[in-house]
């Protein structure tokens, strides 16, 4: 009879968290195989120009250039802030009393004991935990970009324009890595509600972040891309 309260979810998450991880995987090597044809490959590619453009003329540009980086440390910022208010609302859950949990065990498929109970909620927490990390350590990288990009370029200065471009990697990067740990940490608040849920929207995630990922194909019209300016 134990063993069928866990089936549920000794069945289904892992299938839920393997078909995330196996998009992830096939996402990676099409950024490293074919970037051009991933939006992430085509912001990685468009970078370096930017960085450039904005250093050929920072008299001009430097207003733009600053703008963008608050724009992206803003992003960031606001996916930190959420994660740590579902951290701390996690938190208070798993310091609430077994008691105010237990009338969901009554409408919830699949193991519901209080062990299974806390090892949902350190999960979800460790995984928004990472998340937060991961977006913290972006606002620091493009902090250091928005204040280096205005200071004056010598040649013989550690501060050289692929020392810009390195930083702003490692900033989007950051980003990129927290936000799909966020949306991974999503599926999984519906494992409170059984696995099922979990599951089945963790099959949603992978179209729609297929669609976020990739760029799209225009239809074939008889032109070549060198007839299109």
């Amino acid at each position: 009879m134990e063993w069928k309260n866990y089936y549920l979810d000794v069945i289904l998450i892992p299938l839920g968290l393997l078909l995330n991880f196996t998009y992830h995987a096939w996402l990676w090597y099409k950024v490293k195989t074919q970037p051009l044809a991933t939006i992430i490959g085509v912001n990685a590619a468009l970078r370096r120009p930017w960085i450039a453009a904005m250093l050929g003329d920072i008299d001009k540009k430097s207003i733009i250039a600053i703008q963008t980086f608050r724009n992206m440390i803003m992003g960031s910022s606001l996916m930190a802030t959420t994660s740590i208010l579902l951290c701390a609302g996690l938190a208070a859950v798993l310091s609430s009393s077994y008691s105010i949990k237990k009338p969901l065990t009554d409408t919830v498929y699949g193991a519901h004991g209080e062990f299974t109970l806390v090892l949902k909620f350190v999960t979800i927490l460790t995984i928004f935990i990472f998340s937060f990390f991961c977006h913290s350590l972006s606002i620091k990288f493009m902090n250091q970009a928005s204040l280096l990009i205005s200071a004056p370029l010598q040649p013989l200065s550690v501060l050289t324009e692929h020392h810009l471009v390195d930083l702003l990697d490692k900033g989007c990067v950051l980003n990129t890595v927290g936000n799909r740990l966020f949306y991974s940490a999503l599926p999984l608040l519906l494992w409170t509600c059984g696995p099922l849920l979990v599951f089945l929207s963790s099959v949603v995630m992978v179209p729609v972040l297929y669609n976020l990922d990739f760029v799209s194909k225009r239809p074939s019209d008889g032109k070549t891309d060198r007839d299109v300016v």
